[in-house]
């Protein structure tokens, strides 16, 4: 998937993406999710992570992956192009990729990131990926969730506004 839009960060399919790891600043930080309707808590999730290091990928689920989650509804709402632009229009994201696994484990291998973050809806001790950064030295960190805010909030709140 090459991007179709001006943008300054890229969009690179995870091989590319992988290729360029060695040249990229450091500390490498990686987040990862559907971000399908991007809100507060998904911004806020981001701005923290970036805080973290000096590079921050973002690795959104395929759409077959985020089916595979078992999202209520017809998600994701916004194909994976569509999603991606919106992420990587946002000035906190260093680059955008994508897996097409239930989890992101086999990217999160080939990149080895220093800083591995996810949402308050997690925490270290459940966080399925938590060993594996581990095992490599990186660092987990769970940034808080801010209240109120989730897509599938916003995915009832419109069925029933409809």
């Amino acid at each position: 998937m090459e991007p179709a839009w001006d943008s300054t960060v890229e969009c690179l399919d995870p091989e590319r993406l992988i290729e360029r790891v060695p040249w990229l600043e450091r500390p490498l930080v990686v987040t990862n999710g559907v971000f399908d309707v991007l809100h507060a808590g998904h911004v806020s999730c981001l701005e923290a992570a970036r805080r973290e290091g000096g590079t921050l990928v973002v690795a959104l689920n395929s759409d077959v992956s985020a089916r595979n989650l078992g999202k209520p509804g017809e998600r994701p709402f916004n194909a994976l192009d569509q999603r991606a632009r919106v992420v990587a229009a946002l000035g906190c994201v260093s680059w955008v990729t994508w897996f097409d696994e239930r989890t992101p484990a086999e990217l999160l291998d080939a990149l080895q990131p220093d800083i591995y973050v996810k949402g308050g809806d997690y925490s270290a001790d459940t966080l399925p990926e938590a060993a594996q950064v581990r095992s490599w030295g990186g660092r987990v960190v769970i940034v808080p969730h801010l209240d109120g805010h989730s897509s599938t909030r916003l995915n009832e709140q419109m069925r029933d506004a409809a």
